[in-house]
């Protein structure tokens, strides 16, 4: 199974960015899919998790209204667009796998996940 990352990079505050995450070697469709990131020397942290039929979606507080995940089935790939990017959101962005098809049960917990991506660098300047 493979998570490939793309569409990080360098945008000032206020603007915005769309993350894609394409995922082989499973049948996309089968699993709800989450976006982490991980903030320098802080620990990983949940961001949004949207289920196998994109129906169903769950944010952390601290991006909600901000950044929209979606997925295409067909396509394989999930998608997360931020709009009103804050300095506070300087970070890497994964994305993951979720055991199971839903959100339901810890959606942002780590330990609910199982594939990751590298990752996708975002840096929001002041």
């Amino acid at each position: 199974v493979q998570l490939q990352e793309s569409g990080g990079g360098l945008v000032q505050a206020g603007g915005s960015l769309r993350l894609s995450c394409t995922v082989s070697g499973l049948r996309f469709e089968s699993v709800a899919m989450g976006w982490f990131r991980q903030l320098q020397g802080k620990e990983r942290e949940g961001v949004s998790c949207i289920s196998w039929s994109g129906g169903s979606t769950y944010y952390a507080d601290s991006v909600k209204g901000r950044l929209t995940i979606t997925r295409d089935n067909a396509k394989s790939t999930l998608y997360l667009q931020m709009n009103s990017l804050k300095p506070e959101d300087t970070a890497m962005y994964y994305c993951a796998t979720r055991e199971g098809v839903t959100c339901a049960a810890s959606p942002l917990s780590e330990n609910r996940y199982r594939y990751w991506g590298q990752g996708t660098q975002v840096t929001v300047s002041s």
